[in-house]
């Protein structure tokens, strides 16, 4: 086991307290904090506490011992997860990520970031407000006829057809800035759609606003998890939480940004399959509550002390409230908030004490 120096990144959306807060550290801090990395991605790699190694460095000089031949062989010799803690003050972007087929060919053909998918589970640590999937038209057309906005009557009649890709097409294509004020005019007598008026706001003349019409809006209790799959259009909008994804950085922005956005590529990558967005409560196992979803990449798990993790493979520990103490064969290593160790492939439990609460990131593999 090997503790681990992690990196904060700096964006707008940040905060300027809860990653201070979470890590013992002067708050607020000078500058938004948004995300915490917590694994070997290139671009941000944790580095190895005791001797300053980067992670993706050590487990290159040894891949079959440290990840597992079940790992090495399903992902090669890299971690297949990233975890990370997302402190969210403003909305983050419309986007969507491709799937492994869409990746492959989107790195070999239209600049994609790598070859990987980037499917995600987020973990609420405090009320967490996400828009996540295209809602069933027949809920939408509902709101529409409640704002009663006469300029979006090809959403609404496209909708009426059960055809939520024709919607979201003229949504991002033909919405300008006089529709956006048009619609946070009627959604602020909404209060269900408190949130789109949230988002005029911060991109008054942004298609993305209209788009997130189409979207549902979910409110994540602490404790409560939402699973973002291949194809799914999201943006999450306000709080703090824990994330794991695949290790990759493949993200397609829609709007809500003022980054580059590509309508036609995030188009072509939208799973139109409408429903309720995939909020999961976790299952508890004693000390510990796991949050399933079908990508063989990672699993996560909230753990509180008495936990004894057992899994092969690689695996990273990350503290987000009090102190945890995890032990293996004889080491211990003392985590405290905001700190993470990296668990090498070992067919020893660990074991967790302490007075604390942490997340534990796993392969999914059988």
């Amino acid at each position: 086991m090997r503790k681990l120096d992690t990196t904060v990144r700096e964006y707008h959306w940040g905060s300027r307290t809860a990653l201070a807060e979470l890590r013992g550290e002067p708050s607020p801090s000078a500058v938004p904090q948004a995300e915490l990395w917590v694994g070997a991605h290139p671009d941000d790699p944790s580095r190895l506490a005791d001797c300053d190694v980067a992670l993706d460095a050590h487990l290159a000089a040894n891949p079959a011992g440290l990840l597992g031949p079940a790992s090495l062989a399903a992902f090669g010799p890299r971690l297949p997860f990233l975890l990370k803690v997302l402190a969210v003050d403003a909305p983050l972007s419309l986007q969507v990520h491709p799937n492994r087929e869409q990746a492959v060919v989107g790195f070999a053909e239209h600049g994609y970031r790598d070859d990987r998918p980037k499917p995600e589970v987020l973990v609420a640590l405090t009320e967490f407000e996400t828009l996540s999937g295209l809602r069933r038209p027949a809920e939408t057309v509902a709101l529409l006829d409640e704002l009663d906005v006469p300029s979006l009557a090809p959403m609404r009649a496209a909708l009426s057809a059960d055809d939520t890709a024709s919607a979201l097409r003229w949504a991002l294509h033909d919405a300008d800035g006089s529709v956006v004020a048009e619609v946070a005019d009627a959604a602020a007598r909404v209060p269900a759609l408190a949130h789109v008026v949230d988002l005029a706001e911060v991109y008054p003349t942004d298609a993305g606003v209209v788009a997130a019409l189409l979207l549902n809006a979910v409110r994540l209790r602490p404790g409560q998890g939402v699973y973002v799959g291949a194809g799914v259009l999201h943006a999450h909008l306000r709080g703090t939480g824990v994330e794991l994804m695949a290790n990759s950085d493949n993200v397609l922005r829609a709007g809500l940004t003022t980054k580059p956005v590509d309508v036609p590529a995030v188009l072509s990558l939208v799973d139109h399959r409408t429903g309720p967005a995939a909020v999961l409560d976790g299952e508890d196992d004693g000390p510990l509550r796991t949050y399933r979803t079908p990508e063989p990449e990672f699993r996560l798990h909230a753990v509180r002390p008495g936990a004894v993790l057992r899994g092969a493979g690689p695996q990273l520990l990350l503290c987000t409230k009090g102190c945890v103490v995890v032990s293996r064969a004889g080491a211990d290593v003392v985590l405290r908030g905001g700190e993470s160790a990296f668990l090498p492939h070992s067919a020893d439990a660990a074991e967790v004490s302490g007075d604390g609460e942490a997340f534990w990131a796993t392969t999914n593999l059988a």
